[in-house]
This record gives structure tokens, C-alpha cells and sequence, in this order.
């Protein structure tokens, strides 16, 4: 389940994306462990990795649609692979992970574009080794589209004189591809909006100062009487709105993969610490609280490598027929990043000081892992995103042909012809209970489907009034609980595609018992909750079915990863 650069090689995958995933490990496992941890805390910036990138067409193979690929059969935009490379970039650190995820969502506007003048200039540009950049936030309204104050001003030739400013702009410093978000001088509603190419080495394009104190290039840049040519117009009106909120949605899917390569090599490298280390004459590991916490942890891992991985089938198989992905991808944002933090989280307690000291990933990770669940919308943003599919998803379900397994070498075109971005209320679902009567022989997995039972109680019983749809707060205590039951409803869906062992199933569910009746109280809380609510809310309160049998067969799978991997000094 969990990467391993040792020995990797993922038959899965066609001969050149195996060689690139391969070449992109073995880049890092021979610079090794001190440089990596030195350029991080001294804070070089990674030209060397953006060197390496382009010599070897890492982005240019990956993130070059089929249409634009002038027949090169190696270039297409293949979710599965990559997602992959997402979670090995991840394993190595968050600031090599970045500027993959930056050239993901520049490059957005241009797939989605019909301008061929600027689709052939930008994959030039990749083929050339560049990266991309999506110009979209600014510093006083972050990404606030409806207010940005970055203006375009006809210059009486048919084109325009752009003035204003970008901020917190990833590989803005140095992407020759950089699509940019403004609006049109006096125009008004939604045909003043814009998106257009530009280029970081034109002399009109002013890099102000780079925002962040640490190895990645995030700018501050101003366009100054920037020229705007037709050719450099990728987007207008409504279309521009869609395609920085589609272009979301293809980029957000990143940073669940990111997380999961983050949270595996630091597993790897607490559990062969704290196995190896003696305390009181025993082993670290020989302590219950220390199992429990690393149980978890691997529990948690688990689910998050199995919900996205699941995800990305939902995500390929889209169509304007099917776009449950719409539900999903927020899902995978939110909830598989704040999971990330929490597996951090929990192995930093076991290896305690161990995890500041300057020679460990896991340095590097605790400080990094926080910033994940805020880009591309912070996690309140997305589960008020999620909320809007609530009452189709448990209330109107509908028949769909079962969603295969899909790492396959295809073109995933449709991600860059979504269509407008509205319409989520009319998004329908396949019926989440199949999944959990499938699995209700494992105990946990019963136990918290009778608490998904009672979220369906809640909001039939107590449907909340018109004063509490109208209050986030109560909204995302709400939203929640529902979010635990879509993720445990792909969890298991993958679970049984990939035949887990019904032991780790179980362990995966008895954290989803104990976190399904912490928000449950967390909604019992609410100032706004009624009597009702709150009498239903605790109804919902279970404990995991215990079984020391099954908790250590889950830990001796962790025990084992004691030395399984240790990246190359």
C-alpha cells in the first residue's frame, strides 16, 4: 500500500512513465538525505530539481495534453501517473511537490482554452523545460475572482495594456507560462472578466520580491503597461470565471497525493527510530500508548492512500453524465490533507525531540505539513463545498455502471472541457449504503454505518431551519460528519478492488467510530443547535468494537516497517 523508493518500479504504468517515476527518485536518492535537508534549512531555492525536470521532460510528458503532443504517444495528461508523481514529490518534500502543483494549475487556462497560438506557446515552453504559473490571487483579495483589481485597458488596436498586480504566485518568479486573471476597464458583471498569457521574462512583468522565507519561488510580480495581444487571450466573461474554478478543481486533486508522500516517509522514519530506541531497557515500541499512536497513524495513512487512489477512478471516468468527482475532489483536499497533518501529528508525539532536530524529514515535514490544507481554498471554504451535494448524495441516488480501476494510458481531456462551474445541486450519486452492507461482516464498519444512519436522522428528524443553513458554523460541524461517510464510503470500495486484509479495514473504521462521535459532540455544541439535534447528536456517540487480536496484527504490519526504508545519505 505504501510507496517504497526501494525496489520501485510500477508495472501498472507504460515503459516511459516508469522510467521518468523511476528517474525522479533516483535523482533524489543520489543528492541524499544531507543535501536535501541542507537546501531546506538554508533555504536554496530548487533550480537543481527544475534542471533535472526539464532535461529529463518530467513536465512536458506529463502535463502536455494528447491534442498538443504533435503526435508524441509518451505526452498525454493521465490523472493516474499523475497523481503518482505527485505522491513522490510529496515523499520528498513539500518544496519540490510545489512547483509541480504551480505548472498543474497555470497550465489550467491554456488546456481549456481554444486559442491554438497559445496552447502550441505553452507546450514550446514545456518541451523547452519550462514551468507554469497561475496568476489568479492578488494581496488584498487573495482569490477573491469577483474583485480583482488587475485591469486590462484597451490600447486602441485591438488589444489591451494590462496594469496591476499578482500575489503568493507559485513559480511566478520564473515561468515562461503564466495565465493571468484580471478584468476588462469599464465593463461591468461577468464580461469584464479575463484570463491571458503572459511571460515572466518580458520586461513589462516586474517580479516585486519573493513572498515566503524558504526554498520556493513565490512572487510577488506587477504588470506594468503589459501588452495583451489576441493571441495572449485564452479566456473572456463567463468562460474565464469557469476556467479559474475548473482549473481548480484539476489542481486541488494534487495535494491529497502530496500529503500521503509526506506522511509515508515520515512514518518510515519514526518507526525505524522508535523501534530501534531503548528507553528504561525496553524498546520505544514496547509501550501500549506508542502502538496505539502508530496504529493510528498507519490506519490513517491507509485511508488516505485508499480514498484518493479510489478517487482518481471517479476523476477518469468523468463525463457531463457523471460528475461525482465534483464531491469527491473537495473531499480529497480537505479531508486527506488535515489527515496528513494528524499522521504528522501523531508520530512527531512518539519520536518527540527527536522530530526538531535538523538531520530528519520529519523536521522538514511537521513544518511544512500545515500549509496544505489552505491552498486552493482553506478547509472551510471546501466543506461548504461539500455540503452542497448533501441531499443528493443521501437522499436521491441513482444507477451507475460500476467505475473500474483506471491507470491505463489515456488522455483525461474531458478535465480540461468541464463546462461551466455551476450546477453542483443536480450532481447525482450511486447509492453509498451499497458499500457498507457489503462490508457490514467487519464490526467497525457496522458500527459506523449505524452512525451514518443517524446523520440521515438527524437531517430527517431535525432538518435544520432556514436561520441554521444560513450559519456556516453549525453548516460545517454538519458537513463533517457527512464528509466521514463519503470518505469511508470510497475507502471501502477500494478496499475490496484491492483485496485489504479485513484486519486493517477494521482498524481504519474504529478511528472513524471515534472521530464520527467527536463531531457529533462538536455539533451538540453548537450555540444554534436545537434540543432535538442535540438529543440525536449524542445518539450517534459509539465506541469502536475492540479486539486485541486484530489491533496487533495491524501493529506488526507498522513493526515491520522498522528499516523498510531509509533514504540514501
Amino acid at each position: 500500500m505504501l510507496l517504497n523508493p526501494n525496489g520501485y518500479d510500477p508495472q501498472r504504468f507504460d515503459p516511459e512513465t516508469r522510467r521518468l517515476l523511476r528517474a525522479t527518485i533516483d535523482w533524489f536518492e543520489s543528492r541524499g538525505k544531507r543535501k536535501l535537508v541542507a537546501d531546506y534549512h538554508d533555504k536554496t531555492f530548487y533550480a537543481d530539481f527544475l534542471e533535472f525536470a526539464g532535461k529529463e521532460g518530467l513536465f512536458s510528458t506529463f502535463f502536455t495534453p494528447a491534442a498538443n503532443a504533435d503526435g508524441n504517444p509518451d505526452k498525454r495528461w493521465d490523472t493516474s501517473r499523475v497523481a503518482e508523481l505527485s505522491e513522490i514529490l510529496g515523499f520528498y518534500g513539500l518544496n519540490y511537490w510545489y512547483p509541480m502543483q504551480v505548472t498543474v494549475l497555470g497550465l489550467g487556462p491554456v488546456w481549456q482554452s481554444g486559442n491554438e497560438v497559445a496552447r502550441k506557446r505553452a507546450a514550446e515552453a514545456l518541451q523547452a523545460g519550462g514551468v507554469a504559473a497561475f496568476g489568479l490571487s492578488e494581496k488584498e483579495h487573495g482569490a477573491d475572482i469577483y474583485s480583482s483589481d488587475l485591469v486590462l485597458t484597451p490600447d486602441g488596436d485591438g488589444g489591451y495594456r494590462a496594469n496591476g498586480s499578482k500575489y503568493y504566485i507559485g513559480n511566478g518568479n520564473c515561468a515562461g507560462t503564466v495565465s493571468v486573471f484580471g478584468r476588462i476597464d469599464g465593463v461591468e458583471g461577468q464580461d469584464q472578466y479575463v484570463f491571458f498569457y503572459a511571460d515572466s521574462n518580458h520586461p513589462n512583468y516586474h517580479v516585486v520580491k519573493n513572498v515566503v522565507p524558504s526554498q520556493m519561488y513565490v512572487a510577488e510580480f506587477r504588470l506594468e503597461d503589459y501588452p495583451v495581444h489576441a493571441e495572449d487571450i485564452l479566456h473572456t466573461g463567463a468562460d474565464a470565471f469557469s476556467a479559474a474554478l475548473n482549473t481548480v478543481n484539476i489542481g486541488k486533486f494534487n495535494l491529497c497525493f502530496g500529503g500521503i508522500g509526506m506522511a509515508t516517509h515520515s512514518l518510515y522514519e519514526a518507526i525505524t527510530h522508535a523501534h530501534n530506541r531503548v528507553l528504561y531497557g525496553k524498546p520505544v515500541t514496547a509501550f501500549p500508548h506508542v502502538r496505539r499512536e502508530f496504529v493510528d497513524a498507519y490506519a490513517r495513512l491507509t485511508a488516505m492512500k485508499l480514498f484518493s487512489d479510489r478517487a482518481v477512478d471517479y476523476f477518469r471516468t468523468a463525463s457531463p453524465d457523471d460528475r461525482r468527482y465534483l464531491l469527491f475532489n473537495p473531499i480529497t483536499k480537505m479531508k486527506v490533507t488535515t489527515e496528513a497533518q494528524k499522521v504528522i501529528g501523531l508520530v512527531a508525539d512518539v519520536v518527540a525531540a527527536k522530530g526538531f532536530e535538523a538531520d530528519t524529514y520529519l523536521a522538514m515535514a511537521k513544518n511544512d505539513i500545515d500549509g496544505l490544507p489552505k491552498l486552493e481554498g482553506t478547509v472551510a471554504v471546501n466543506l461548504a463545498l461539500i455540503a452542497k451535494f448533501m441531499p443528493a448524495y443521501l437522499f436521491a441516488p441513482e444507477s451507475y455502471e460500476p467505475v473500474p480501476t483506471r491507470s491505463d494510458a489515456a488522455d483525461d481531456e474531458f478535465l480540461f472541457r468541464q463546462g461551466p462551474a455551476r450546477g453542483l445541486s443536480k450532481v447525482r450519486f450511486h447509492d453509498w449504503r451499497e458499500a457498507y452492507t457489503k462490508a457490514s461482516a467487519i464490526p467497525n464498519v457496522a458500527r459506523f454505518a449505524e452512525q451514518a444512519e443517524a446523520l440521515v436522522a438527524i437531517l430527517t428528524q431535525a432538518t435544520p431551519d432556514e436561520a441554521q443553513q444560513a450559519d456556516l458554523d453549525f453548516g460545517l460541524a454538519l458537513t463533517e460528519l457527512f464528509t466521514l461517510v463519503v470518505y469511508g464510503q470510497l475507502i471501502l470500495e477500494q478496499a475490496e478492488l484491492v483485496g485489504l486484509d479485513a484486519a486493517v479495514v477494521d482498524q481504519i473504521f474504529a478511528t472513524f467510530v471515534q472521530d464520527f462521535s467527536a463531531a457529533a459532540v462538536e455539533l451538540h455544541g453548537k450555540s444554534s443547535s436545537t434540543d432535538k439535534q442535540q438529543e440525536l447528536a449524542l445518539a450517534a456517540i459509539r465506541k469502536p468494537v475492540v479486539d486485541a487480536e486484530r489491533f496487533e496484527s495491524v501493529w506488526a504490519r507498522v513493526r515491520d516497517l522498522s528499516g523498510a526504508y531509509e533514504m540514501n545519505a
